[in-house]
């Protein structure tokens, strides 16, 4: 396999994780509680094939960590079904909050990413939902589906999702507590962090494919890959899920790899290279634009039509060559809009103590 070299990580490249101001507990802030907080936290990185899940994850924690300094945060799988010890962790900490990705299904019994059972439903796990999304562009739930999340998640508590379509989804269920706040990925490209991404194209690109069945559509990522080798001296190729490099060399020949894991790809988007991302995978796209790349995100799925809907991503169609040339070669504006007052009134409903009012 030809690979770009990685080295170390440097400072810059590591992902900033931001933390309580002090690291010592204060009794005072525990009001009368005998115990710290507990917050048990549903990782959907874990057991996950997909990288993108682990830049989510990364989000996820920066949040939860800000939101819960002084509290004890349990991890939980949601992509492998919960055993007695994990739902007792889930149905006695104080908050129970499930981290991203495309977690709800209209058949959450066929396939869904998030193992959840009858017994989970009946357990009284109270789960929060934070930049949640909708799996693909789906009918409207089945009953069982209906019954078993509005079960699993709190009736009380404000949701956050990722998107429109997953607020409309839910709601036509009866789940109204819920605001889109959009995937946390995106909660820190502020005006000015958008403003210091270059406008103008670089030497070399970042591109990924997607391999995953349903999505893969070998022609147009042919055409997409012979597009931008002729556009970019040169086209490297990250690798986000393990079949992504049998089907990229199934493509093109002339590319160079980026080896498959985040702190590789973060080695190659804050070195001093010049390089663009133009490619199928959203959460690839969004890490480029974290780390200050320009980024244009081939629109596969409902994931990026929504969220390039909603809040401005930089998007495009899947066979809109023509104009995708247009955007690679003209100066690009990224201006996302981060919808803060949703965010905001999702944070608010947390204590800044223990978290003991959770339950």
């Amino acid at each position: 396999m030809q690979q770009i070299a990685i080295s170390n990580l440097s400072s810059d490249g590591v992902a900033e994780i931001p933390g309580p101001g002090s690291p010592f507990l204060d009794p005072a802030d525990a009001a009368m509680n005998a115990s710290v907080g507990t917050l048990a936290l549903l990782d959907t990185a874990a057991a996950s094939t997909n990288l993108g899940d682990h830049i989510i994850m990364e989000a996820v924690r920066r949040e939860i960590v800000a939101l819960f300094s002084d509290c004890m945060i349990f991890a939980i799988t949601s992509h492998d079904w919960m055993g007695p010890h994990s739902r007792g962790l889930a149905r006695s900490s104080d908050w129970a909050i499930a981290g991203g990705t495309s977690l709800l299904s209209s058949h959450m019994w066929y396939r869904a990413s998030w193992k959840v059972s009858p017994i989970d439903a009946l357990a009284g796990l109270n789960v929060v939902l934070l930049g949640a999304g909708w799996h693909q562009y789906q009918s409207a739930p089945d009953p069982y589906s209906k019954w078993l999340l509005k079960r699993v998640l709190s009736a009380d508590r404000l949701h956050s999702v990722r998107d429109g379509y997953t607020l409309k989804m839910l709601t036509s269920m009866g789940i109204t507590n819920v605001v889109n706040t959009g995937c946390p990925t995106l909660w820190h490209l502020t005006p000015d962090h958008c403003a210091r991404i270059p406008r103008r194209k670089a030497s070399a690109v970042i591109a990924t494919v997607n391999s995953y069945r349903g999505l893969q559509h070998p022609e147009a990522d042919r055409r997409l890959l012979a597009l931008l080798r002729s556009n970019y001296d040169k086209v490297y190729l990250w690798i986000q899920t393990s079949t992504d490099y049998a089907y990229a060399r199934s493509l093109h020949d002339d590319l160079v790899y980026i080896s498959p894991s985040v702190a590789a790809l973060d080695a190659v988007l804050v070195s001093d290279a010049d390089v663009d991302y133009v490619g199928n995978r959203l959460h690839a796209g969004i890490r480029a634009l974290q780390r200050g790349r320009r980024s244009i995100i081939v629109a596969i799925d409902n994931r990026a039509r929504e969220m390039g809907s909603d809040f401005g991503l930089p998007t495009i169609g899947r066979t809109e060559f023509e104009r995708l040339e247009r955007m690679i070669a003209d100066p690009l504006d990224v201006a996302i809009r981060t919808p803060q007052a949703e965010i905001d009134r999702w944070k608010s409903q947390f204590r800044r103590t223990s978290g003991r009012e959770g339950r």
